[in-house]
C-alpha cells in the first residue's frame, strides 16, 4: 500500500489528506504551530500513521508524494515580517511605490492614512538608464552607479534586492546586466528582476511585485528547507510538491524562483475540490466554493467549468498584477473574536484567536469569545467530540467569555449573545459571496454551493438560504477541503507578457514571437516539474479591451498562433460576446486593443480519489448517537435535537432538520426547513425547502 499526502497549513489548524492506492481518503486535523509550521505538519503525519497502525517512519516510507500549501508568505506580507529589501530603479522614478496609481482609491475615507511604500524611500536608489518603448537605448546603463547602489544597499544591511526598470518587461537587457553586477559585487545575496517576476506594463504593480518577491525569497527558501529536512529525517523519500495561488501544484524550486506563487496557496485549491464534487454529484459546471476555517472565510467561483482567475490581486494596501485564483477572503473563521464597541455595536473579526491561545473553549488560555465559542454554546458542537474527541472543549469557559464580553454589554442572555455572534458572522460571509456574484452580475441561485472548512457546516444552510440558493454539497472531506484539492489538483502555472497591439493594425510577427517565448517558458516549467509530455496541456489567452477602457477581459485563444485577419476577427468576436455576457453591452465594430498574452501550462495528474468512508453502512436510526439541546432562531429557543454519527451514515440516508451530523473533522447543522441526503459517493447533499 502506498499513499499520496496533501497538507494545508492554516492560521488555526493544519489539515492533512491521505489518499491510498484504492482512492480511499483519510483526513486529519491538528492545531497549527505558528512558531514553526513544520512541527504541525509532522504532528498531522504522526496522527495519520497512528490511524494506520504503523510507525511514523514506516508510514512515510510508503508515501510516494507530499503536497504542501502554507500561509507563510501571505502572513509575512500582511505582518510586514519579510526580509529587508532595497530597490534599484530608473532615475526619475524613485517614488513609484509611494505614488502607487495616483492616490487613495476612496478619497473620502478619512480614517485611512496614506500607506507607507513597501520599500522605504531611503532604501530606493535610482540609477541612470532608459530604454524607449521601441527598444532603442535612450540612456545606457551607468554601471558605476549600479555598483555604487549595490554597495550602498549592502551598507544599509538589506537582505535582498529588487531591480525594476522602465520597459524592462519587453527589453530586459539592463536588468539582466544589473543582475550580473549584483553577483559580482555581492555574491550570494537574494535578488529579483521585475521582467521575470511580473512582465507587465503597469509600472507600480510590476515594481511592488518585484519588491515583494525579493522580500519573500529568504523566508520561503528557509521554510522549504525546513520542511524538506523535517520530512526526510522522519523517513519520507517520495516527491515533494507545493500548492500555488494559481490553483495548482508545482515543484518547490518554482517557489524559490518565484515566491509570489505561494500567496493564498491554500484557498486556491478549494475551488479545485469544489469543482470535483459538483461534477461528480450534479455534473454541474457553475460552482461557488465556501471554505470556513479557524481564521478566515474564503469564497471562490467556478463558471462553465473554469475557475475564476484574477490579476488584480491585493494584499494589504498593495496591488499586484499576478495571476491567482480570484478568492474573496474575510476574517470570519471559527477563531474570529467578537467584541462590542463603545457605541454598542457587535463586531466579529477580523482579529482571530488563532491556535494560540485559541478560542476560550479550547482551554488554552484564551478569554475572548469567538465564533467557535458561540457555536458550542448554541449546541452546534459537542464539547466531548470536537475533532472526533481528540480535543475536548469547555462549554463553561465559552459561556463565561460570551457573557463577560458580549452578553453583559448588550443585555442579552448567553444564548441570545451567542446567536448574535453566530448571525453576525453569517451576515459577513453572505456579503463576501455577493461580492463575487451579485456585484459582478451573477445570480448565485444558479450555482451549486460546496461547503468546506471545519466550521462551514454550522453556517452554510442559512447563508445559502439568504442567497436564495438551493443545492449545497458538504463533502465528507469538508473539514480538509483545500488539502483535498491539493491531492487531486494538476500542475498549473501561467506565463504572461505585455505586448500592445489592436484589431485594426495587428502585429502578427511580434505577437507570435511573444507566444512562442511564453510557450517555451511553459514547457520548461512542465519539464522541471517532472510531468510526462503526454500529460501536457497548453492553453492560450489574451487580455483585451475597447479603446479608452481601463479594464480588460481574458479571452481564450483557439490556436497557439494568430496568423490571418480571419483569426483576428474570431478573437474580436469572442471579445464582443464575452463583454456582452459579463458586462451587459458590446460595441460591434469598435476598435479592440490587445494588452497581455498568456500561456497556461497544465500538467494533468489524473488523481481521482473515490470513497472517503469504506464502512459507512448504517441507516439513520442506526447512526443516531443521541440527543441534545440545540438553539434555532426559527424556533425561538433550544430544542431537543437528534445527533447523528456521520461516519456511519450509508448512502441514501435522508434527514430532515432540525438535526446535527457529527464528522471527525466537522459538524453539519441541518436547520428547520432544510433536508440532507447522503449521496452514494458519501457526501451530504443539502437542500433548502
Amino acid at each position: 500500500m502506498s499513499y499520496a499526502l496533501s497538507s494545508d497549513v492554516g492560521g488555526t489548524f493544519t489539515d492533512l489528506v491521505v489518499a491510498d492506492d484504492q482512492g480511499v481518503v483519510g483526513m486529519h486535523k491538528v492545531l497549527t504551530t505558528p512558531d514553526n509550521q513544520v512541527n504541525g505538519i509532522l504532528a498531522a503525519i504522526s496522527a495519520a500513521a497512528s490511524a494506520s497502525e504503523v510507525t511514523e517512519s514506516a508510514f512515510l516510507a510508503a508515501c510516494r508524494s507530499f503536497s504542501n500549501g502554507s500561509t507563510v508568505a501571505t502572513n509575512a506580507l500582511i505582518e510586514r515580517s519579510t526580509a529587508r529589501v532595497g530597490l534599484i530603479c530608473t532615475k526619475g522614478h524613485g517614488d513609484v511605490l509611494l505614488f502607487r496609481e495616483g492616490g487613495k482609491e476612496n478619497p473620502f475615507d478619512w480614517d485611512l492614512d496614506y500607506p507607507e511604500p513597501f520599500v522605504p524611500r531611503h532604501l530606493t536608489i535610482p540609477v541612470t538608464e532608459r530604454i524607449a518603448r521601441d527598444g532603442s537605448v535612450v540612456l545606457p546603463l551607468d554601471e558605476a552607479e549600479v555598483r555604487s547602489a549595490i554597495k550602498a544597499l549592502r551598507e544599509l544591511e538589506v537582505e535582498a534586492i529588487a531591480v525594476a526598470y522602465l520597459w524592462a518587461f519587453q527589453y530586459p537587457a539592463h536588468e539582466v546586466r544589473t543582475a550580473e553586477l549584483i553577483e559580482e559585487e555581492w555574491p550570494g545575496v537574494d535578488y529579483s528582476l521585475s521582467h521575470q517576476v511580473s512582465p507587465i506594463a503597469r509600472e507600480y504593480r510590476r515594481t511592488v511585485a518585484c519588491a515583494m518577491d525579493a522580500s519573500l525569497r529568504p523566508l520561503l527558501t528557509g521554510y522549504l528547507e525546513r520542511l524538506e529536512d523535517g520530512l526526510r529525517e522522519a523517513g519520507f523519500e517520495g516527491s515533494l510538491r507545493v500548492l500555488t495561488g494559481s490553483g495548482g501544484i508545482a515543484a518547490p524550486s518554482e517557489l524559490v524562483r518565484n515566491p509570489l506563487l505561494s500567496l493564498d496557496s491554500g484557498p486556491a485549491l478549494a475551488p479545485v475540490a469544489g469543482r470535483f464534487y459538483a461534477t461528480a454529484e450534479f455534473d454541474a459546471e457553475d460552482v461557488i466554493t465556501c471554505d470556513m476555517g479557524g481564521t478566515s472565510f474564503d469564497v471562490t467561483r467556478v463558471t462553465a467549468g473554469e475557475i475564476a482567475v484574477t490579476r488584480d490581486f491585493r494584499i494589504g494596501h498593495e496591488r499586484l498584477n499576478i495571476a491567482k485564483v480570484d478568492c474573496r477572503t474575510i476574517g470570519a473563521g471559527g477563531g474570529s473574536i467578537a467584541r462590542v464597541d463603545e457605541g454598542g455595536l457587535l463586531h466579529v473579526g477580523p482579529e482571530s484567536a488563532g491556535s494560540v491561545p485559541g478560542p476560550a473553549c479550547y482551554c488554552g488560555g484564551g478569554s475572548l469569545p469567538t465564533v467557535t465559542d458561540a457555536a458550542l454554546q448554541l449546541g452546534y458542537y459537542d464539547e466531548s467530540y470536537f475533532l472526533g474527541g481528540a480535543m475536548p472543549l469547555s462549554r463553561e469557559l465559552a459561556a463565561e467569555a460570551i457573557e463577560a464580553h458580549v452578553g453583559s454589554r448588550l443585555r442579552l442572555d448567553v444564548d441570545q449573545a451567542a446567536f448574535a455572534i453566530w448571525s453576525t458572522v453569517c451576515a459577513s460571509m453572505t456579503e463576501a459571496i455577493r461580492e463575487i456574484t451579485v456585484k459582478v452580475g451573477i445570480d448565485p441561485s444558479e450555482y451549486v454551493f460546496v461547503a468546506g472548512g471545519g466550521a462551514a457546516g454550522a453556517h452554510i444552510g442559512p447563508i445559502v438560504e439568504g442567497l436564495r440558493g438551493k443545492a449545497i454539497i458538504v463533502p465528507r472531506t469538508a473539514g480538509t477541503l483545500s488539502a483535498f484539492g491539493g491531492a487531486i489538483g494538476d500542475v498549473v502555472r501561467e506565463f504572461n507578457r505585455s505586448f500592445f497591439t489592436n484589431s485594426d493594425d495587428f502585429d502578427f510577427d511580434a505577437v507570435n514571437t511573444v507566444m512562442r517565448g511564453l510557450e517555451d517558458e511553459a514547457t520548461a516549467f512542465l519539464k522541471r516539474c517532472g510531468v510526462a509530455k503526454d500529460l501536457w496541456d497548453l492553453q492560450y489567452f489574451v487580455e483585451a479591451r475597447y479603446q479608452f477602457q481601463d479594464r480588460e477581459l481574458t479571452i481564450p485563444l483557439p490556436h497557439p498562433r494568430i496568423e490571418s485577419i480571419g483569426d483576428v476577427r474570431r478573437v474580436v468576436e469572442a471579445f464582443h460576446d464575452m463583454h456582452d455576457k459579463t458586462l451587459g453591452s458590446c460595441e460591434e465594430g469598435g476598435l479592440v486593443e490587445f494588452v497581455m498574452w498568456t500561456v497556461r501550462a497544465v500538467g494533468r495528474r489524473g488523481m481521482t480519489p473515490g470513497a472517503v468512508r469504506e464502512n459507512a453502512s448504517c441507516s439513520a436510526s442506526e447512526a443516531l448517537r443521541g440527543q441534545r439541546k440545540v438553539f434555532f432562531d426559527e424556533l425561538g429557543r433550544k430544542v431537543t435535537t437528534p445527533i447523528y454519527d456521520g461516519a456511519l451514515l450509508a448512502g441514501g440516508s435522508m434527514l430532515d432538520g432540525p438535526a446535527v451530523i457529527e464528522e471527525p473533522t466537522t459538524s453539519i447543522v441541518v436547520f428547520p426547513g432544510h433536508a440532507v441526503r447522503v449521496s452514494e459517493l458519501g457526501n451530504y447533499l443539502m437542500t433548502v425547502l
